[in-house]
């Protein structure tokens, strides 16, 4: 039979000891909720992929040689293809007539030559630009454009700027608390390879867009275009099928 100073002795180890099993469950639910807050901002539509595993497509013209110039058409067009769409967004400035404003490469095949213009107004021209590709062995790539090298291996590309974030660190051009608030859409890498598209819901400035990828584990990101930016995510209940855009990245099945 135990005595009582002994009974008292194990029930404050257990209650130290069920106290400390507490703190290790709620830390580890902390991170969790950290990480989820994270990547759940309200103002942001988001949608992560691994391209090794998704079928991802950049698309300019179809087959007859017009425009897509919106979502809605490029869904479509790859209805009567037997596709479905599962994720689109623009991918990119371009010019009055929708004609990239950088380098484009549909399929291997390049449509539009690199833009090395470094001095030019718009954000296309903020340093460092940059261009977003994809390999013919699904390997997706953010580097400045002065760093690209256009071989026989780069089957998707498209040119843009600013870049957001390069090499774990926010453009130094992006300054926190600006006022200069628009609509925003980018792409950014993760360490692992897997692609993160965002836009945003409302305006927001260039700083605080950047740091929505660096917060997501992005180590590059590309900013793609601003007010005209669409995004098709049925998903998530979120299909805007209008607008007038050039190069539209997809993913299909």
């Amino acid at each position: 039979m135990l005595s009582r100073n002994k009974t008292i002795f194990i029930h404050k180890s257990l209650v130290v000891l069920l106290g400390s099993v507490i703190m290790i469950f709620s830390c580890n639910n902390t991170s969790t909720l950290n990480t989820n807050q994270g990547i759940e901002n309200s103002n942001i539509v988001w949608y992560s992929l691994n391209p090794k595993s998704s079928n991802i497509k950049f698309f300019l013209k179809n087959d007859s040689g017009s425009y897509f110039n919106s979502i809605g058409k490029l869904k479509s067009w790859l209805i009567r293809q037997n596709d479905e769409l599962i994720f689109a967004i623009n991918g990119g400035m371009f010019k009055k007539d929708f004609s990239p404003l950088g380098l484009y490469i549909e399929n291997g095949k390049v449509i539009s030559k690199i833009n090395n213009v470094r001095e030019a107004y718009g954000n296309f021209y903020l340093q460092p630009n940059g261009v977003f590709s994809i390999s013919k062995d699904k390997i997706a790539s953010i580097v400045k454009t002065q760093n690209f090298v256009s071989d026989s291996t780069i089957n998707f590309a498209t040119q843009s700027g600013p870049l957001l974030l390069y090499n774990d660190t926010i453009n130094p051009l992006l300054t926190k608390g600006s006022t200069n608030l628009h609509i925003r859409n980018g792409v950014g890498i993760k360490p692992n390879g897997e692609l993160l598209f965002a836009m945003s819901k409302e305006r927001i400035n260039f700083y605080d867009f950047a740091s929505f990828f660096k917060e997501n584990n992005c180590s590059t990101a590309l900013y793609l275009d601003g007010f005209v930016s669409r995004t098709y995510l049925p998903e998530k209940n979120w299909k805007q099928l209008d607008g007038q855009l050039g190069v539209l990245i997809g993913v299909v099945k």
